[in-house]
């Protein structure tokens, strides 16, 4: 196989999948933007393509000789631009096969604006004319790293979460599914939806933290407004700080709770769950 252009490398999904790809021998290029810190998180055995999804020349110059490309763009105002422009750009250069990350709950017109954006980008794809797979990945265990801070120095953590049953799905399950889709025929045209093997509380998260990291850790569910807050006071731009909780809001509705077993049909081996993620990301929360 040709080179695979994968974008969103250094991220915590984009990072495994490179990874992935290249413990399996295919060429892998990394469209980023931060070239040493890619070289960080990635190692020196992969190629960088110096770029940026609001350049759309980087964007060519990147695709430049790939024949398949994983495309993952972060939640961004201009998310539908940078993906659209992104796909443009493989069509014109021959790229035989997209793979896109996109979310459970995904729709154009979806009243959430994280889904209608995937949900657009989603549309344009399927009318490109190329070849294409959709991961529709579930709620990310990885996300309870946002919280380290306050479960490092605290052992608590906040979220607008309430009762909600999610099934949770490991980000190298993901990616182990994402490269499964580059590397295997048959899925083009398929939408497949990723997650964990159960749905569970995040009470039941903080149980599960609390065994990982050998003291108790409890997890405080908070209003939305008091939620938006504290984000947009930790750093988070006002609108993703709204946007996440409205997220939240869709899984206190039902919105993941359901499991399914692609990561099993794509994977050939059963989904994580959150107890072994627990301890691959205790280091990470003790600060080790």
């Amino acid at each position: 196989m040709a080179t695979v252009l994968v974008t969103g490398a250094t991220g915590n999904v984009g990072s495994k999948v490179a990874t992935e790809l290249r413990a399996r021998g295919i060429s892998v290029r990394a469209f980023v933007r931060d070239p040493d810190r890619a070289a960080a998180v990635l190692g020196g055995r992969i190629e960088m393509a110096h770029g940026d999804f609001a350049e759309p020349a980087s964007v060519r110059r990147a695709l430049d000789g790939v024949e398949r490309m994983f495309l993952l763009c972060a939640n961004d105002p201009r998310q539908v631009e940078y993906g659209t422009n992104a796909i443009d750009a493989a069509a014109a250069a021959g790229v035989r096969q997209v793979v896109m990350l996109s979310t459970i709950g995904a729709g154009a017109g979806s009243s959430t604006v994280f889904f209608d954006q995937h949900g657009r980008i989603e549309e344009h794809l399927r009318g490109s004319g190329i070849p294409a797979v959709v991961l529709r990945s579930s709620h990310m265990m990885s996300n309870i790293l946002a919280s380290a801070t306050t479960i490092r120095q605290a052992g608590r953590f906040f979220l607008p979460a309430g009762d909600a049953r999610i099934a949770m799905v490991d980000p190298h399950d993901v990616a182990a599914a994402a490269a499964a889709a580059l590397l295997t025929s048959g899925h083009d045209g398929r939408t497949h939806v990723l997650t964990g093997p159960e749905a569970i509380t995040y009470a039941e998260v903080a149980r599960l933290l609390s065994s990982a990291l050998g003291r108790p850790i409890e997890y405080v569910d908070v209003p939305d407004d008091a939620a938006v807050t504290g984000m947009a006071q930790a750093g988070l731009p006002q609108w993703l700080a709204e946007q996440v909780v409205a997220v939240f809001e869709a899984l206190r509705g039902g919105e993941n709770a359901s499991t399914t077993s692609s990561v099993r049909e794509l994977t050939g081996r059963e989904p994580r769950g959150f107890e072994e993620f627990a301890h691959w990301a205790a280091p990470l929360l003790v600060g080790e």
